[in-house]
């Protein structure tokens, strides 16, 4: 029963957590999200005392909930903040009873959450900060795990979140659901926080796989949300949430038996997942609606050409012209390098390397390890010079075993 308890406890923090802290803080407010924080972890506190001795209950979450609502209510009732800025508005017309204002309904748990999405998402906070928040506040992740995420230390991410929470408070930011207005305003910044969410875990240098990829899938979980609400299912986050099942689908692709990183040329067709593709290639109709062409149509586009394994002239063609519109919307190197890879495969190596060498992205290590492919059957030597450097900049150790792959082939090749 122990061992139950122990893998139990840890799931639901995480599921539930986030859930309640939303809920709080949609009620109380931005300024006293710590507060929400403490009575939510002195209710896991008291699961973790209680169902020791006493048992599991019956219904863990329904007792989470509960107990959090009490300890809530008592907070309220011994805490001189709250009683004078809180209750006073209780009793202005919303509703004297704690308990129907502490709503735990499903319901009111997405709406609480959507509008926090949009707290945390807030311009005057860096974007480190609101990718720290979101994975902390939205999706109950610990500052260890952040860390590890970031391939950083706990100080680094705590000084972080204290930095993001203390802004929020400074502008006393309100938690409500937002207008139509403000979704119109805010909804890039918030769609781009959560791709900078499932980045970190797709992108990322860590070798936890098992993290990596309950980034994705929690930044894939918010952006539901979006699109669950009538006010936020438009276009671009129908877009961005394609983009996000494409990429997804090749996730377990990318890895080799050994552990070495396999890139997109090399994977094996069969590892995709065709449920996220069919997935991805329903929300890119749902994104075919309107007039606004977003950089996340885009890019969930050019991720759709690439769940076509075949090596196709119109494929590649439809890529590079992709990319090309892309860099006149939202210009980034990333975007710039890959452009040239698709170049590559419609008009040959010695155009593609030519359009490489003028990127100069000498602080990236994809720069080298394709300026290496170019170069490989061209310029052997250039090949071997340019992966070495690729291999030393690389601090992933799957990178590292793919690139030693290719240097081994390639030195026996001279």
């Amino acid at each position: 029963m122990m061992d139950n308890q122990n893998k139990l406890l840890p799931q639901l923090f995480r599921n539930e957590f986030r859930k309640i802290v939303s809920v709080l803080t949609f009620r109380f407010g931005i300024v006293h999200i710590q507060a929400a924080e403490d009575i939510v972890s002195d209710t896991f506190l008291s699961a973790s005392e209680s169902w020791s001795i006493q048992g599991t209950p019956e219904n863990p979450v329904a007792w989470l909930y509960s107990v959090a609502k009490n300890k809530a209510r008592n907070y309220l009732s011994r805490n001189s903040v709250f009683e004078n800025k809180v209750t006073p508005a209780y009793q202005l017309g919303l509703s004297g009873h704690l308990e129907a204002e502490i709503d735990l309904s499903e319901e009111n748990i997405n709406d609480s959450q959507l509008a926090m999405i949009f707290a945390v998402c807030n311009p005057e906070i860096s974007e480190q900060s609101q990718v720290s928040l979101a994975l902390n506040i939205l999706c109950g992740f610990g500052i260890q795990e952040i860390a590890d995420a970031f391939l950083t230390n706990k100080e680094v991410i705590y000084k972080r979140l204290k930095r993001g929470k203390e802004k929020l408070k400074e502008i006393n930011l309100e938690v409500r659901y937002p207008s139509k207005p403000e979704i119109k305003q805010r909804i890039d910044g918030v769609l781009t926080t959560i791709y900078l969410l499932f980045s970190e875990g797709y992108y990322s240098n860590s070798q936890n796989n098992v993290l990596r990829m309950e980034l994705c899938r929690e930044a894939m979980r918010l952006n539901h949300l979006l699109i669950d609400s009538p006010l936020t299912n438009l276009p671009q986050a129908n877009a961005l949430l394609s983009l996000m099942c494409f990429h997804s689908s090749r996730f377990e692709a990318r890895t080799g038996s050994d552990g070495e990183f396999i890139l997109y040329a090399d994977q094996d067709e069969t590892r995709w997942n065709q449920k996220l593709i069919h997935q991805g290639s329903y929300f890119l109709e749902q994104a075919a609606t309107g007039n606004d062409l977003s950089h996340f149509h885009l890019e969930a586009a050019i991720a759709y050409w690439h769940t076509k394994k075949e090596d196709s002239t119109e494929k590649w063609e439809n890529i590079l012209q992709l990319y090309n519109s892309l860099l006149i919307e939202n210009y980034s190197p990333m975007a710039a390098l890959n452009r040239t890879y698709a170049l590559f495969k419609t008009s040959g190596k010695a155009a593609a390397i030519l359009e490489a060498e003028k990127l100069t992205l000498h602080e990236n290590h994809f720069y080298f390890l394709l300026l290496g492919d170019l170069y490989t059957g061209v310029n052997n030597v250039k090949a071997v010079e340019n992966l070495e450097i690729a291999f030393r900049m690389t601090l992933s150790d799957s990178e590292q075993k793919m690139i030693s792959k290719k240097l081994t082939l390639l030195r026996g090749m001279n």
